[in-house]
């Protein structure tokens, strides 16, 4: 399995996971220039904004070491492009940034551990940081 039908597989199970917890997928892989959010999520008045990553049992990095602050950034960035494309307002809607960690062995998922606000923004808000 190439790493990229192992990541498919990966956001997929997610997806099944958050379903099965009452939340419902609003949109997969939205792509902005430098970036994209793999899942974006939704349950009463929370919206989540998932990035999902795959590894092999005992990877030497784990999905949340990998999601660094440059991707954070980028996802954070991302986030601010949905709401505003999709017209949903700060104001009547918690949003958060998870992380979910898929972990395979031979092919297979064995495990998914997922991290509910992993970051938040607000080591990014100073006067030198922007996310447009």
């Amino acid at each position: 399995m190439t790493p990229a039908e192992s990541g498919k597989m990966g956001e997929l199970a997610v997806g099944y996971y958050l379903e099965y917890l009452g939340y419902r997928i609003l949109d997969r892989n939205f792509r902005i220039r430098g970036g994209e959010i793999d899942l974006i999520a939704v349950r009463n008045d929370e919206i989540c904004f998932v990035e999902v990553k795959t590894r092999k049992l005992h990877s030497a990095e784990s999905g949340a070491e990998a999601v660094n602050r440059r991707k954070q950034r980028l996802l954070i960035r991302a986030a601010y492009r949905y709401l505003e494309e999709k017209q949903l307002s700060e104001d009547d809607w918690y949003f958060r940034y998870d992380i979910a960690e898929v972990i395979t062995l031979h092919d297979r998922i064995v495990d998914i551990n997922y991290l509910e606000n992993a970051f938040d923004e607000t080591d990014f808000h100073d006067n030198s940081q922007n996310f447009d």
